[in-house]
């Protein structure tokens, strides 16, 4: 898997202070994409457990209160297995920050309730590290500046945590839980 970008100290892809990794390679050729030039799976450069070890690094100070993925996109079934093991590795090391993700795909297609080719075996163990994933694609006519953490109107920012535990979709709210970085 190919990366196109890291994003140190963003604030504009999740609450708080965080590390953004773009990732290389998206079926979804949305019109209007921020960052069509990683529509191409070999544009950037490699993956690599080097790679890994920077984004650990940049983790370390208690500011940062997690990694964003986007791309690009993270659940084109190659990237699901490009990140997993990054992902799990992440988790291990910080339990304690979260885990954002932006998809295209919508989170009934990521779970397999409308079929999908993004649907992999690993798919439900990504989403069991996730605490919030901004799903559905950008669409233009759905465009909104207003809105915080996304694009269009048709996205949604899902607490997968609580979207897990109650089986219902439940919207992540910016609460202080999440400031403080406990989840349930």
């Amino acid at each position: 898997m190919n990366y196109a970008e890291i994003k140190y100290f963003d604030i504009a892809n999740g609450p708080g202070v965080r590390t953004s990794l773009f990732v290389s390679g998206c079926t979804h050729h949305c019109e209007g994409c921020f960052n069509d030039i990683a529509w191409d799976f070999g544009y950037g450069k490699p993956f690599t457990e080097s790679v890994w070890e920077e984004i650990y690094e940049s983790l370390k100070p208690h500011y940062i209160t997690g990694v964003t993925l986007l791309g690009g996109e993270p659940f084109e079934p190659q990237n699901q297995k490009g990140l997993i093991g990054f992902i799990r590795e992440y988790k291990r090391r910080f339990p304690e920050k979260t885990l954002w993700i932006y998809s295209g795909y919508t989170y009934e297609e990521l779970t397999g309730a409308i079929p999908s080719r993004c649907r992999t075996d690993i798919t439900d163990e990504i989403l069991s590290y996730t605490d919030v994933l901004v799903d559905g694609k950008f669409e233009i006519d759905k465009k909104n500046i207003m809105l915080r953490f996304r694009g269009s109107e048709n996205q949604r920012l899902i607490d997968i945590r609580k979207t897990l535990k109650s089986g219902q979709i439940t919207e992540w709210t910016d609460d202080p839980v999440y400031g403080s970085h406990t989840m349930d």
